[in-house]
């Protein structure tokens, strides 16, 4: 529990210190009842204050998938464990993490005006995790200046829960470029395949006049089209080499950003995404994310044993390597540096 005196706490024992020396130079004794009273007040104050404080419960519930560095919606939720006394004017906010030096996830202060007895309520509030990995506690302060402001009183809150933060999926300028010559590159491998037919279906506005049936149009009245099999696209490889210097840690984070990044953006674009690592392989999107959100780097040289080669060889291959020589000697079609 901590306490901070606020602005009008100063002005209030401003003038308590004035009442208390009047009283006992001039021996009046209305000035000491003044004064009696105005302790009693401020004593009362801190009782209030700190029986706001006691019996509350706090739960911050988060969405099953969380990335770093995005504002992903919580909802945090107080329980007035007290049977009758209510909680008045309390705020939540976030505390930086002393120990590693982790700021909050709480971006602003959460109001509640009144928490009856027995109640929980809840808040939507925005939060932010700095970087991907393991989150094991989050630091919080619930706050409360009632009833007459003189002092802050507040007590830390540390949460002990798990989460497992997904590392960024911001845009970057070089993902962008390369997740979109990746999609131009799978659409021109699928050109001029699906020639076994599959079934008839009612016209789309997004469909070409050249599929257009017209015998069955004739028949039915209606505009029918001819919908042919697709071909099965080659999938896309993605490898994150792990062996890195020890200086180059930066480097890593950035990889496994774009790695993210790709996967789920390919993803979305049903595609066949295989994620292949020193120790691992991954080809469920938020399997593959975990994988990310938890993976280190490897400290030494890569080795030719180390390498290991593409399952197709003929398919999509992204690399991210501070060695490329030895992917390309071990059958790797390298697309980007």
């Amino acid at each position: 529990m901590r306490h901070r005196v606020t602005r009008g706490g100063l002005l209030f024992l401003l003038a308590l210190l004035l009442t208390g020396a009047g009283a006992f130079l001039s021996a009046n004794n209305l000035l000491f009842l003044v004064f009696s009273s105005m302790l009693a007040l401020l004593l009362v104050s801190g009782f209030i204050s700190r029986l706001v404080l006691a019996g509350l419960e706090l739960e911050l519930i988060l969405p099953e998938h969380v990335s770093a560095k995005a504002r992903t919606p919580a909802v945090v939720r107080i329980t007035n464990l007290k049977y009758l006394t209510p909680s008045f004017s309390i705020e939540l906010s976030g505390r930086k993490d002393p120990l590693n030096d982790t700021p909050s996830i709480l971006t602003g202060p959460v109001y509640f005006p009144l928490i009856p007895g027995r109640t929980a309520m809840d808040a939507n509030v925005p939060v932010t995790f700095p970087w991907r990995g393991r989150h094991h506690d989050n630091l919080f302060v619930l706050s409360t200046k009632f009833p007459f402001g003189f002092l802050r009183k507040s007590a830390s809150v540390e949460l002990h829960r798990e989460t497992i933060v997904y590392p960024s999926l911001e845009p970057h300028p070089k993902a962008e470029a390369l997740l979109e010559q990746i999609a131009g590159e799978v659409e021109a491998q699928s050109r001029g395949t699906g020639l076994d037919f599959y079934r008839l279906r009612p016209y789309e506005l997004t469909d070409s006049a050249r599929l257009v049936d017209w015998k069955s149009t004739a028949h039915t009245g209606s505009l029918q089209v001819r919908e042919f099999s697709r071909d099965e696209l080659r999938a896309v490889e993605i490898y994150l080499d792990r062996r890195i210097p020890a200086d180059r840690n930066d480097w890593f984070e950035r990889a496994v950003e774009q790695c993210a990044y790709l996967v789920c953006n390919l993803s979305e674009r049903d595609l066949a995404v295989t994620l292949r690592s020193q120790g691992g392989e991954e080809r469920e999107v938020y399997a593959t994310l975990r994988y990310l959100a938890l993976v280190e780097p490897l400290a030494g040289r890569i080795s030719d044993a180390a390498v290991a080669a593409p399952e197709d060889p003929a398919g999509v291959h992204i690399v991210f390597t501070l060695a490329p020589e030895a992917f390309a000697e071990a059958g790797w079609r390298m697309e980007a540096d």
